[in-house]
């Protein structure tokens, strides 16, 4: 079941960096965003085939995600939603994840 949240999450990063590179035509944002989704979708998979180190792997995108928007929050001083929400889903897709690494260990 925690490989939807994966997918959706790798759904998400992947649309929201092109959507950053086309509105500003912003490589970084692309590749980042390219990238987490990346990662998300291999965690998603390595979950739904009950393959080793899934959750580890979502753990390290949702780390990778919060630790790029967490201070593009902080810079904007709380006034765009968007950094707020990545950085809010960023956190809780991390815990979620943390907490299933040490339930299955």
């Amino acid at each position: 079941m925690s490989s939807h949240t994966a997918f959706t999450l790798a759904a998400l990063s992947a649309t929201g960096g092109v959507a950053g590179f086309v509105r500003t035509r912003s490589i970084p944002s692309l590749v980042a965003g390219i990238g987490v989704g990346a990662l998300y979708g291999v965690a998603g998979y390595l979950i739904k085939e009950n393959q080793e180190y899934g959750h580890e792997t979502a753990v390290a995108a949702s780390v990778l995600l919060a630790g790029g928007m967490i201070p593009r929050t902080i810079k904007t001083q709380f006034k765009k939603p968007l950094p707020i929400v990545l950085s809010v889903v960023s956190v809780a897709a991390g815990a979620y994840y943390a907490k299933k690494v040490v339930d299955y260990r």
